[in-house]
């Protein structure tokens, strides 16, 4: 009966970071005006960045992607340092890490949903431990480098990865905004026809094998994965408890071993590995692991290890 009941309670909290996604997805693209009139909202809220991978030309976004808005400022011939952008980077993966990978980000729904239809699985990719890097290479050289170095005569970069390479914008910007505007049907070329091909390739692979975005192209995952050791949400791994069983590692899908590296940089705190512990050594959270200093029941003469004055 025990068993049932935590088999019942694992799957409810995996239902919830699926109704979370949804929610916040929802709340993040609700402008409903925007889709209905092919138009893309530029009120007060746009100013401000969301922390997840969130076009800006989506019709119903109620706000900035931070990779977008990133772009935008060091492109622009007028630069200068954007203290916001990189302020709020920091303090978004200093708290959570890649939790905005796992709960916040509306392309990673769509994977994650695209994963659940019925076709066999590609549990490991060849050469992956070399692919995961490319998401770095991308942040460096479309996000940061080329916007920056690579402008026209007056001057003015572009945003080389939203135009180039972004699947998500293709998906929430650039396809709903071009279906409900002939003049922008009529300008559409090569560019565009690579933008859908490269989403429509991203799409299909994301049943095969889980998030292959997240894990191999995305540059504002790779900025908060940087955190995961660091960050005030973390995972913690009980070694007294842990019984090296590997059920853990079987079961994330994101290709890591939590019982080598609970807080990979490639970790988009799900929390199925923590769901999926038959011994409960792994646990999730903000400040987990971190036990006070109980105080001391014995005297110093007659205690066998010398702690300073602290408890042992």
């Amino acid at each position: 009966m025990n068993n049932k009941k935590r088999t019942i309670n694992k799957q409810q909290k995996k239902g919830i970071r699926l109704w979370v996604q949804i929610i916040f997805a929802a709340l993040t693209n609700g402008y409903v005006n925007g889709f209905i009139q092919s138009k893309i909202y530029t009120g007060p809220t746009k100013a401000l960045c969301v922390p997840g991978l969130n076009c800006y030309s989506c019709p119903g976004a109620l706000g900035a992607c931070p990779i977008g808005s990133l772009q935008a400022v060091i492109s622009s011939r007028s630069y200068q340092f954007s203290f916001y952008i990189i302020g709020f980077l920091m303090a978004v993966g200093a708290l959570s890490g890649r939790v905005v990978c796992g709960f916040l980000c509306p392309f990673g729904l769509v994977q994650d949903l695209l994963h659940k239809i019925p076709v066999p699985k590609l549990k490991k990719l060849p050469g992956e431990k070399y692919l995961k890097y490319l998401k770095y290479v991308i942040l460096a050289v479309f996000v940061l480098l080329l916007p920056m170095f690579a402008v026209n005569i007056i001057g003015q970069g572009n945003p080389w990865f939203c135009k180039w390479i972004c699947p998500s914008g293709t998906l929430l910007g650039g396809i709903p905004l071009t279906l409900g505007n002939p003049d922008l049907q009529a300008a559409i070329g090569r560019l565009f026809d690579w933008k859908v091909f490269l989403m429509v390739s991203i799409l299909v692979f994301s049943m095969f094998a889980y998030r292959p975005f997240c894990r191999f192209l995305c540059p504002l995952g790779a900025v908060y994965g940087v955190f995961n050791p660091v960050s005030l949400y973390h995972l913690h791994l009980d070694e007294d408890k842990c019984v090296n069983c590997g059920i853990c590692k079987k079961t994330c899908k994101m290709g890591i071993d939590p019982r080598e590296t609970p807080n990979s940089i490639e970790c988009i705190r799900c929390g199925d590995c923590v769901r999926a512990c038959p011994a409960g050594a792994l646990t999730k959270g903000f400040g987990i692991g971190r036990k006070p200093e109980a105080a001391c029941s014995d005297s110093c003469a007659s205690c066998s290890k010398s702690c300073g004055g602290k408890s042992v």
